[in-house]
This record gives structure tokens, sequence and C-alpha cells, in this order.
């Protein structure tokens, strides 16, 4: 049976963001655990997100971010209710980044996995890493080499099937806008799951940076291009930009698109009226060429 059939994990599960006016506030994320009996996760997954109480400065850069969360994953979790995926004694020997690619090297006990004991680490690394913003996809060696009995060499979190029904706390129904070959923004009617924890901006966000169902359609959202964060305060949705990522996207790479397809995705919902765009949680004029303008929405 194929581990990714029995994976569930909760994509964008970062904590509080930056909120309007300050860029300083600590970002919590969540790290990756094995389920401590798995009986518990029958019909559910055996990857389970558990939040991190370590607090992350929103302005370091990404590789620290990274290390601090691998170094937290690698402690592990007190309790029998998790399990780490990662074999005792590994160590953490360094942590690169490349466009949206992060490198991970740890030391020679993490060759000692295979077959699902291997996939299930190197999925906890991803799904830990990738949220991220900068990060977008994780390659994993070990002590500078690959392990070349693996399938890939490269994962991202889009690898990993979401499931399963069992954890759905509810749903919405809303179209999502999507480019057609011309290039024109489409509605694709779409049923999204709310897993506990979820807000409907944030499941919005999520499905639309997944692109759509229709293959006729294709994703608005570049490879590697992300939101930072996004929530809903009264009937205004606040969708937090990295500046960090325009950085890694190529010059032709059309952002004013994928803003446009979320803004138009996010107004959908009927408790929205209203979107506005931050970026590193300040409000700019700009964001790389984009203008963005009061009430916030692309122009």
């Amino acid at each position: 049976m194929r581990v990714a059939a029995w994976l569930c994990v909760f994509a964008l599960l970062t904590g509080c963001g930056a909120r309007p006016g300050s860029g300083r506030t600590p970002e919590y994320y969540s790290l990756y655990f094995l389920r401590g009996d798995l009986r518990d996760a029958a019909g559910g997954g055996a990857l389970q997100a558990v939040p991190s109480a370590v607090p992350v400065d929103p302005d370091a850069a990404p590789e620290d971010t990274a290390r601090e969360l691998l170094s937290a994953l690698l402690r592990g979790v007190d309790g029998d209710a998790y399990r780490n995926t990662l074999p005792a004694g590994t160590a953490l020997n360094a942590v690169t980044l490349e466009g949206s690619r992060a490198t991970v090297d740890f030391s020679r006990p993490y060759a000692s996995l295979s077959g699902i004991g291997l996939t299930l680490a190197d999925y906890a690394v991803t799904l830990t890493l990738t949220q991220i913003p900068e990060i977008s996809m994780v390659r994993i060696t070990v002590g500078g080499q690959t392990l070349d009995y693996r399938d890939r060499q490269s994962f991202t979190a889009r690898d990993v099937l979401l499931l399963p029904d069992g954890d759905v706390v509810g749903t919405v129904t809303l179209p999502l806008y999507f480019p057609d070959a011309s290039g024109e923004l489409v509605p694709e009617e779409r049923t999204l799951n709310l897993y506990e924890g979820d807000t409907q901006v944030e499941v919005v966000a999520r499905a639309v940076e997944n692109g759509p169902e229709n293959r006729e359609l294709s994703g608005a959202f570049p490879e590697g291009f992300r939101v930072r964060s996004v929530w809903q305060e009264d009937d205004i949705c606040f969708v937090n930009l990295s500046s960090a990522l325009l950085e890694t996207l190529p010059d032709n790479v059309n952002v004013s698109l994928a803003l446009l397809s979320l803004d138009r995705s996010l107004h959908a919902l009927d408790s929205v009226r209203e979107v506005r765009y931050l970026v590193d949680g300040e409000f700019l004029d700009y964001y790389g060429n984009v203008r963005l303008l009061e009430p916030y929405e692309i122009a």
C-alpha cells in the first residue's frame, strides 16, 4: 500500500503570522511526527502536525528558520502520543537554500532508514520545512551524498496525499479562479474540506496555491510562490506576502495574475467583503512591480 495513501497532513499550518503594523511578531510552525499508536490512524494519517513551542523570528533568514525547526524536530516530542521518524543519533550537518529548494544534510544514522521508514522521515522533514514561505522543495542528503536507493531525491508538500475524510470538520463550496488557455481567469466550482484548526480563508489560499482540478485550466501561482500567511478580521481578509520570494522568482513570472486569482477566489467567500495585501507584515504600495492600491486589490 502506498504510504502516501495514509499520510495525513495539514498544509500551511503556520501559527500567527505578522499582523498589520508589525513585522516582528514571532511565528510558530508545526513539526511532523509519527502517531505513537497507528491504530488511531485507521482511516486517518500516520504523520501528524504537532504545534511547536519554539518562537521563530519572522525576519530571520529562511536557512536559520529551517535550522531552528529541524533542531526541534530532532529533539522529538515528550510523551507516547507521537514518535520521531528520524533515527536516534541523527545530527544536522547543514542547511542550504538554492532558489526555493532547501538542501538538508544529515549525519550517517539517517542512512540506516529504508522503505516506509525512509519515506516517513523524508516527508516529516519536507512537511516541516515547506511551511517556510521561501521553501517549496526539499532535498535530503547524508554526509553530502544522496541515497541512491530512493525513488526520488527532491520532495514537495504536494507529493503527499491530503487525507482523510475522518478529520474533516466542515466544508465550503465556492468558485476558485484559475487561468484558461487564453490566460483569462475563469471559475472552477469546488468543495473544500476544513480540518480542525482551519479557517475558510486559509483553505481557499491553500487550494489556489495547489491549482485547479480541471486539466483545461492552469495553476495561477508560479512554481515556488506562496502566501506567507492569511487571516480574517471581521469581513476583511489580510494576505501577508514575503518579499524574499521575489528574489527567487524569474523576471517573467506573472505575480499580478497570481494575486488576482487569489483575490477573486477569496472574494467568493460570503464572509469576505475586502482583501488587503501586506508585505512582510507591512502595508506597501508595491509588491515587486505589482502595485497594491486601496482597498488593497490588484489594479
